[in-house]
């Protein structure tokens, strides 16, 4: 027998070997997933990475103040140098319909690839099981330790793995928390013990939720809690590319036998170890095709290109493919497919959307209200007077002084401008003002006005606005 035989089926010993003690999960014990290496595995953990925004965006600063800040108590949201407040809220509403609209192209064209790769609960399973691999030991090992009696050495590992488990549910709760306040205030708070009860409240809702949720639910929280896992099945199609396994080549499955070579084989490529089964982290068997519990994680590619390299067999037994193409009917690439840039488009446009409100945002607005009783005054010396109510919305951080002048019937004069209004900052600042035009300049009922509002900040940037009104004079 040749050396290269001889390796080969000590790897087949060691794979069915592992796949004895694999029992796939009902619900009435815990999952203890392999972890493999591989390419996915990688992909899966520089995705996993993108959560350090969460964690650490807070302490990202911006001149004197957090760069990114949800400041409810005074509905103000700082966003770097932007201050949005309510009245620019509907930016936020075509934010969310563009992320809504990203997860169904996404879903439509790779699947569940936000579950496998980005969903919160799937990383924070994937952190938790990691943490519970390093100190208890691989699957085996963790099963065995679990049914094995209490006694000091299980007791410490325990310990030390929930305590583990509740500092990074804490940290999570305080990431959550300082996106609405102070980072740097929070943590003064803290070590004051004056943080206050909505605060703590929301810091002990989190640290339980991410406890129980990643700790413990795991993989029952896709099954159950989460209702992407019931809707996905509108959204995928045939020609949806999903990790698949090549029924075609992989079947009939059959062991391996020992001095067996290739050519005498009469069975497929799958050797019927189980190893995908082994790394799943939801326990499913991705050779019974799609199902509801998978996450699409593509860490079962990863374990059956390992078994196929050690059998020198060619990769992609399971691999990322569509129906269609997997059954010959689809030969096309993503980028040729209509709804492909008919999905790009809806997406293109949203983004212009959100672009141009957050270009377009102006550092003050003015609203200006008519007086309707009575609509015009006759003045002693013959000119018609109007009311206003000028509203100046300050949305900069810092109180200005905005002069507003006015433009509009020749010879008008305004009443109440010749002092600036003073703005204060996230808020609304009225003033009355009075225009007056002699009757020989009035040519019209209605005649448009314009108000505009000026003045310069700290940082000598101007900044402007204006809005439009009428002028009534008598018929």
């Amino acid at each position: 027998m040749s050396q290269n035989q001889s390796s080969r089926d000590a790897a087949v010993d060691e794979l069915y070997a592992e796949a004895g003690h694999w029992q796939v999960n009902t619900g009435g014990e815990t999952i203890h997933a392999k972890r493999v290496g591989g390419k996915w595995r990688v992909v899966k953990w520089l995705t996993s990475s993108v959560w350090l925004v969460f964690f650490l965006g807070p302490y990202l600063r911006w001149g004197d103040r957090q760069a990114v800040l949800f400041d409810i108590p005074n509905r103000q949201f700082h966003i770097f140098g932007s201050t949005i407040l309510p009245q620019d809220f509907w930016m936020l509403s075509l934010l969310l319909l563009f992320f809504a609209i990203l997860l169904a192209v996404v879903t439509a064209l790779a699947g569940r690839v936000y579950c496998g790769f980005f969903c919160f609960q799937t990383v924070w399973t994937d952190v938790f099981t990691w943490i519970e691999e390093k100190l208890e030991g691989p699957p085996a090992k963790r099963r065995k330790l679990d049914k094995a009696p209490l006694d000091f050495t299980k007791f410490r590992i325990k310990a030390v793995k929930h305590a583990l488990w509740l500092l990074i549910g804490f940290l999570t709760g305080v990431g959550f928390v300082t996106w609405f306040v102070d980072a740097y205030q929070f943590w003064m708070d803290l070590w004051n013990l004056e943080l206050g009860t909505v605060t703590l409240a929301t810091l002990g809702l989190f640290t339980a939720g991410t406890y129980g949720l990643a700790g413990f639910l795991r993989e029952q929280a896709c099954f159950w809690l989460c209702p992407y896992a019931r809707i996905q099945g509108v959204m995928v199609d045939n020609t949806t590319s999903v990790p698949t396994y090549d029924f075609h080549r992989g079947e009939p499955r059959g062991r391996v036998k020992k001095g067996q070579s290739d050519a005498d084989r009469t069975t497929g490529d799958c050797v019927d170890c189980n190893q995908c089964v082994a790394v799943c982290p939801t326990g499913v068997d991705i050779r019974h095709g799609q199902q509801e519990g998978c996450i699409m994680c593509a860490l079962c590619i990863d374990a059956c290109d390992i078994v196929m390299e050690k059998l020198d067999r060619p990769t992609g037994l399971i691999r990322y493919e569509s129906l269609d193409v997997l059954n010959g009917k689809e030969s096309r690439s993503l980028l040729r497919r209509p709804r492909v840039w008919a999905y790009g488009a809806v997406l293109v446009l949203a983004l212009s959307g959100i672009a141009y409100g957050l270009s377009s945002l102006e550092a003050i607005e003015i609203k200006v209200i008519h007086s309707r009783q009575p609509m015009f005054v006759l003045q002693s010396d013959g000119s018609i007077q109007n009311k206003y109510t000028v509203k100046v919305l300050n949305k900069m951080t810092e109180d200005v002084d905005v002069r507003v002048t006015a433009r509009g019937p020749k010879g008008l004069e305004i009443i109440g401008g010749e002092t600036p209004i003073t703005a204060r900052h996230g808020k609304v600042t009225p003033r009355t003002l009075f225009v007056r035009v002699l009757p020989e300049n009035i040519v019209e009922e209605s005649a448009a006005i314009r108000f505009v509002g000026e003045g310069m900040d700290s940082s000598g940037q101007t900044f402007s606005s204006q809005r439009e009104s009428v002028f009534i004079g008598p018929k």
